[in-house]
């Protein structure tokens, strides 16, 4: 395979940003298999790495990887897009090490200091930001993300500002823009409940099911003109429909979050209806994804990023989609809120719709950042056998958290005279949680496998395959 060069040179900034997401996408899923774990052997690695550190590390490093992805996907992306280099690629490598030295210092100050020192440490007593789920970022941290979000920001939009403007990189830079400043509501922590709890959802919910979708859409939009060579036309029309129904169905579908936390009742009605309504831009991403498939023009030689996207829009569709209607209506809701179906659905809809995402344009962006068009043969076969293990095993995961469920809301939830306790509902729950770790377990063979893709094949001409034949893999 000829060697190739880079259009816009600045595009390399990216290959920081994408290895350092795959190294905290790995530190993730090994604290993942912690909490596993522990909910079969409570006292595993206590009083060391307790329950509630593990899960804030795990959750944390899965913010910070994604975020990094997108900044990755960014830098590659809008040079190509808007024709023309970064603004500045200084910035961008400043700016990579800042936040990736205040995601390290945050991690292990999550182990090695008890929480409420941490907090008092780090100034919590002059502004109270910490403690909340997702949100537990001392406040140094969270001023930390601001600053290098706000000159990230500044740095893409310029260099969308110089050159040409396309619906990819205004959708990108709503998305961008958007996750941002719903970020600043992490700063209010009212002393009402209810107002904290609303507050909390603005971020939480209208990043992953708002903004978070038009950053998915205009990346999956992107992998998929330079996979298929589908007129940009086409491509452009699909996906204003996907994120205006993204926007519509997702800023009032937060309502489905304020069923149960003292707000006016209306919101069961509201909640309910647009919550019913928010599979819908996910299905449309599905039928996006293999229509362009069906219209390529082109067999590119990386057929492994065609999968990854593809495979995308198909286990968003499930995750996101399937997985959140089965219990978004008030009256399911009722039972399974906080239950083990909502944590199927959630890992089912942050590896459907955002974890594939980010490989998608890795899988993408990779070969040309290492000089050449696409992996070899050997190297592609590695990487589908990857998503393929990676999928089974989240698919594993995510029925045994279902069928954990199902089963805690019957012992626990639903009977009005006689009902479990929590913790006797746990033990029932075993069989459910050993088979959730099986999965875990595939899930990180599948990580691995991909990352050894990175080392398998030259990229030689003998070592080729044919498009046609990787396109049946697909």
């Amino acid at each position: 395979m000829k060697p190739i060069t880079l259009k816009y040179k600045s595009q390399a900034v990216a290959k920081l940003y994408f290895i350092g997401a795959l190294a905290l996408f790995f530190g993730q899923i090994v604290f993942g298999l912690t909490l596993g774990l522990q909910y079969l052997f409570g006292d595993l690695m206590f009083p060391i790495i307790p329950f509630n550190i593990a899960r804030m590390v795990h959750t944390n490093l899965l913010i910070v990887w994604l975020l990094m992805g997108f900044m990755g996907s960014a830098y590659f992306l809008v040079p190509e897009e808007a024709e023309t280099e970064l603004y500045s690629p200084l910035l961008a490598k400043i700016l990579f090490w800042i936040f990736l030295a205040a995601g390290a210092l945050t991690i292990l100050g999550y182990l090695l200091v008890p929480y409420a020192t941490l907090a008092e440490m780090t100034g919590n007593n002059l502004l109270a930001t910490m403690g909340r789920e997702f949100l537990e970022q001392p406040l140094p941290t969270k001023l930390g993300i601001v600053i290098v979000a706000l000159a990230f920001l500044f740095n893409i939009s310029m260099t969308v500002l110089k050159g040409r403007k396309t619906a990819i990189t205004l959708v990108l830079l709503m998305g961008l823009w958007g996750l941002a400043l719903m970020f600043l509501f992490s700063f209010v922590n009212p002393d009402n409940l209810v107002r904290d709890k609303m507050y909390w959802w603005f971020v939480v919910h209208l990043w992953v099911e708002g903004t978070w979708e038009l950053i998915l859409g205009a990346l999956l939009a992107f992998v998929l003109i330079k996979t298929t060579g589908v007129d940009r036309e086409v491509i452009d029309k699909w996906l204003y429909l996907i994120i205006t129904m993204a926007l519509v169905t997702g800023i009032l579908g937060t309502g489905h979050h304020f069923f149960f936390i003292g707000l006016p009742g209306y919101w069961q009605w509201v909640g309910s209806i647009f919550s019913a309504l928010e599979p819908i831009p996910f299905f449309m991403m599905t039928l996006f994804a293999f229509n362009m498939v069906q219209r390529r023009r082109r067999e590119h030689p990386n057929q492994a990023a065609l999968l990854w996207a593809v495979g995308c829009a198909v286990m968003g569709f499930l995750g996101a989609g399937l997985w959140g209607f089965i219990h978004t209506l008030s009256p399911v809701n009722y039972y399974t809120h906080g239950s083990q179906i909502t944590a199927a659905h959630g890992h089912l809809a942050f590896y459907g719709a955002y974890v594939l995402v980010v490989i998608a344009m890795i899988s993408y962006a990779m070969p040309l950042l290492r000089g050449r068009e696409a992996n070899s043969r050997r190297a592609q076969s590695v990487e589908m056998w990857s998503f393929w293990i990676m999928t089974i095993g989240m698919g594993v995961m995510v029925l045994a958290l279902t069928g954990a469920g199902i089963l805690q809301v019957w012992l626990q939830r639903m009977p009005s005279e006689g009902a479990m306790g929590f913790m006797a509902t746990q033990d029932q729950l075993r069989f459910f949680y050993w088979l959730r770790m099986s999965g875990g377990v595939g899930f990180l063979i599948g990580l691995l496998t991909y990352l050894s893709s990175f080392f398998v094949g030259t990229g030689t001409a003998e070592e080729e395959m044919p498009a046609a034949a990787l396109s049946q893999a697909v």
